[in-house]
């Protein structure tokens, strides 16, 4: 491929900061490799003085491979293997060693802080339904905390009251100091502190890594930015690589306006715009350009390709979400008949509960499927163990264990020494309670719910437990208590009601159930031992690749952007992440919503009214 005059001004800068705008598909790891490559040949810079920093170990891999393989096509006589390639955990961690004599053992297992957090939250008594989801929840807010370096008396926890957060923070930090642990995010704080405390440690990395290169700027955090701009001072030969527009990891601290910001923080620093997208067709490219020209907070740029005018982008509503998904089902069908490799399809989610309903539909059909995120299991989920556990008992099941389930869900006031055997009875909690007249109604209640549930088909006693049994109310009690989105509780209970629907009693529901997860757990397995079929990922995995066919699911208000979106930030944040969809397609881009989902009338994106494409329009 031939190079443009940005790629070439990029590659043969000579020293001082500089910041590469890099489009979509503009070839931006050609130019980074290359710019090495020039430090080498061009300015004779010792391959020891120059350090890459990536996100990710894969990146890292794959950049020092190629810059290797460029190396020894073109017969570099340097010792160019010298080149420190890398991520930043791997990089600071690697300052940190030098420093303190850390080992392997130093770095806390994700099992070990699952204990530690275990034992802090039993012991403070905290109510939970979910102890992964709690446990990974508040591991994020303590990264969180580290990262941005918020004072912890100024952070509020999206988790549980403010306090407990606060409390649990503490403990788990006085943990891994006594146990001398670190995890990931204790790296760079420590990293920072070093160099802070440490000027003759900071003067003698300085000298090692001269030249620095960042790829993914956009994705860098507070503190990360803060440790690579004390490490590239005094000459500041540092080299950054990113796209504002594509910034889509605030959740996990990264600050596109650190990007904004840099020309402030470096006023000498020399911006290039690899402007031309090779990737996708003429009509993709505007498209999606019209979309990110409605944020407000971002480098203007106008995108171009050379490539063919291509098809119109898709819109097409559906009158329900099915209809969507049998729509896709058809064009997978379709497109291998014509020869289409199914590795090139790519269908896209804003969530990776997003695509259980498809994955159903593609495993009947036995179309063969890859997932780029872990897919949950709706029948796994705890809200659906409940209202498992309710129909256990309508059927006449009584062990002990389903009814510690729901027994006071909502909240009955049953006590667990009433259920004394391993089967319980209606008649021995009457017993238990015969001077609490009050309580035996509760019981009584109860029994003439299961009694109700036993003839109802799984649907209507999905709503029932919702509404009859009052199982809402007690999780928005729940929801309140743990700073849940009741959206989101929602969402669960409508999916597990949109399930039940065609099955006629609990027996055959249940063995679909079993069956889905029975195939989930193959699925599984095959993702370990190879790659293939249609790719199903959500909008934050699949960033980096690109496909011939693309499918947007569930572009509706509320899914794109996401409910949780409230503040302009937010909406400009799941734009860019639109875009980032947008901007997988080579050749075909579809963007679906469907009209009805759960019963209740959906509005379509306005991201697509912000494309400028009229609904339908499918003609070359």
């Amino acid at each position: 491929m031939e190079r443009n005059a940005a790629q070439e001004k990029a590659i043969h800068h000579s020293s001082g900061p500089m910041m590469l705008l890099a489009g979509p598909g503009s070839g931006k790891t050609t130019t980074m490799i290359r710019r090495i490559r020039a430090l080498l040949s061009e300015q004779h810079i010792n391959p020891a003085n120059i350090l890459v920093v990536t996100f990710t170990k894969a990146a890292a891999r794959e950049m020092k491979e190629r810059f290797e393989k460029l190396c020894e096509k073109e017969g570099e006589q340097q010792n160019y293997r010298q080149v420190t390639f890398g991520t930043f955990h791997g990089i600071f961690y690697g300052i940190l060693r030098h420093a303190y004599g850390l080992s392997r053992n130093n770095i806390i297992s994700e099992e070990r802080r699952y204990d530690m957090l275990k034992e802090i939250v039993y012991a403070l008594r905290i109510e939970t339904e979910d102890e992964k989801e709690l446990f990974e929840g508040l591991a994020g807010e303590i990264s969180e905390v580290k990262n941005s370096r918020i004072p912890l008396e100024h952070y509020y926890s999206k988790n549980c009251p403010d306090e407990v957060f606060r409390r649990i923070y503490t403990e788990y930090a006085s943990g891994c100091r006594k146990a001398r642990l670190l995890d990931f995010d204790d790296m760079l704080l420590y990293c920072y502190d070093l160099l802070t405390q440490r000027p003759d440690i900071l003067a003698g990395w300085q000298k090692k890594f001269r030249y620095i290169l960042v790829d993914e700027f956009q994705d860098i955090n507070k503190l990360q930015y803060d440790i690579v701009k004390m490490l590239a001072a005094p000459d500041n030969n540092l080299f950054i690589v990113g796209d504002d527009d594509q910034s889509i990891y605030a959740f996990r601290g990264a600050k596109p306006e650190i990007m904004m910001h840099f020309p402030k923080d470096f006023p000498t620093v020399q911006t290039e715009l690899l402007a031309c997208n090779y990737r996708s067709t003429k009509r993709i490219v505007e498209a999606a350009g019209k979309v990110i020209g409605h944020n407000k907070r971002r480098f203007k740029k106008k995108i171009h390709t050379e490539n063919e005018e291509g098809r119109k982008p898709l819109i097409k509503g559906f009158s329900t979400g099915r209809e969507e998904e049998l729509y896709v089902k058809d064009c997978i069908l379709k497109a291998r008949e014509e020869g289409c490799p199914l590795e090139e399809i790519a269908v896209l989610y804003r969530t990776n509960s997003g695509a259980g309903s498809l994955v159903e539909l593609l495993m009947e059909y036995q179309i063969p499927f890859q997932m780029r995120d872990t897919l949950p299991n709706l029948y796994e989920h705890w809200i659906s163990g409940n209202f498992i556990s309710y129909m256990r008992l309508a059927m006449g099941e009584r062990s002990r264990q389903e009814f510690l389930q729901v027994m006071n869900r909502p909240n009955r006031y049953i006590s667990r020494n009433a259920l004394e055997d391993s089967q319980v009875s209606f008649e021995a909690l009457r017993w238990f309670y015969e001077d609490k007249e009050w309580m035996c109604d509760r019981i009584d209640k109860f029994e003439e719910d299961l009694k109700k549930l036993k003839n109802m088909t799984p649907y209507g006693a999905v709503n029932y437990i919702r509404h009859g049994v009052g199982y809402e109310e007690y999780l928005k009690g729940y929801a309140a208590y743990r700073k849940l989105k009741m959206e989101d509780l929602y969402e669960v209970m409508d999916e597990l009601a949109e399930s039940a629907r065609g099955y006629k009693t609990y027996e055959d529901w249940f063995a679909h159930m079993a069956e889905y997860t029975r195939k989930l757990k193959e699925q599984a397995k095959t993702q370990i031992s190879g790659k293939s079929g249609v790719v199903i990922s959500t909008l934050h995995s699949i960033k980096g690749l690109e496909f011939d066919r693309v499918f947007i699911m569930d572009v509706n208000e509320g899914i794109i952007p996401y409910h949780k979106a409230v503040s302009e930030n937010d909406i400009e944040e799941e734009r860019r992440l639109f875009y980032v969809g947008m901007t997988r397609a080579r050749k075909e881009l579809s963007m679906l919503y469907a009209k009805e989902r759960h019963e209740k009338r959906t509005e379509p994106s306005r991201f697509l009214t912000e494309s400028g494409i009229t609904e339908q329009e499918e003609s070359a």
